[in-house]
């Protein structure tokens, strides 16, 4: 079976202070979110994916959604540099173990902003949600990486959730899942599946038909299942009092090695 590396990052013991922008504050019990941390990551490993744990950023309290900090197409990493000044510290590290992977680096440069949480990869088409995080500097600094490696760049307007993937993903086959209240232009993609709750709308592909999702959005589970998909539900309850979800939990890194 090919090499498949997920990048992750321990809690911070801030993890309580994290941004919140579209809903209100909990509380947040980092002990208990370490927990469902470590039991997202004993997922990954259980369905042959080798974590491989960045640096920590105690200081940073938002840095466990490491996803937001690189984005991977083919060798090549982005490093991104948020929209949100207070989480431009989280990259310094991501930067140094994709290197140690082989990747070739790029950043976004000022005035370019971009969350990787609002990037979503569907074969070789990217959708980049141009939203609060990501501004259309940064979005052309992301066509300008990627365009040159076969990727065809497709911007997408964000204005009610925090990230493109905090309304959308996509299945194995390529279809777009989402909650629809919370998409923007359902349109722009070929084709869009609504899911029955909001959580419903994150899923990491496993390989082999089998989806990692938050275990808050069982509906959502048994339509896909029923779809012929393996739903794997973890728990992640107090990641999604932080606008959190399964994918910004890592950064997966297939491109590298299949």
């Amino acid at each position: 079976m090919p090499s498949r590396k997920a990048l992750v990052r321990r809690p911070s013991p801030r993890l309580a202070e994290g941004l919140v922008t579209h809903i209100e504050r909990a509380p947040v019990d980092v002990d208990r979110a370490v927990e469902q941390w470590e039991a997202y990551i004993g997922a990954l490993r259980a369905h042959a994916w080798e974590t491989v744990e960045v640096d920590p950023a105690d200081d940073c309290p938002d840095a466990v959604f490491v996803e937001d900090a690189v984005v991977v197409f083919r060798n090549v990493a982005l490093i991104a540099r948020s929209g949100a000044r207070s989480r431009r510290g989280e990259t310094a590290g991501v930067e140094q173990a994709v290197e140690r992977l082989g990747c070739s680096v790029n950043r976004i440069r000022e005035p370019g902003t971009l969350d990787g949480g609002d990037v979503l990869k569907v074969g070789d088409t990217i959708y980049v949600g141009r939203g609060g995080r990501t501004n259309a500097a940064g979005v052309g600094q992301l066509r300008a990486a990627f365009e040159p490696l076969g990727a065809r760049v497709v911007a997408v307007p964000v204005s009610t959730v925090l990230h493109l993937k905090s309304a959308v993903t996509a299945l194995p086959d390529g279809t777009v899942i989402g909650y629809e209240p919370l998409v923007d232009s359902p349109a722009l993609f070929p084709r869009f599946l609504p899911v029955p709750e909001e959580s419903g709308a994150h899923v990491v592909l496993l390989g082999g038909g089998r989806l990692l999702m938050a275990g808050s959005a069982p509906k959502t589970a048994d339509l896909l299942a029923d779809l012929g998909h393996t739903p794997v539900p973890v728990d992640i309850s107090e990641f999604e009092k932080l606008e959190g979800c399964v994918t910004c939990l890592s950064v997966r890194l297939r491109e590298l090695y299949t």
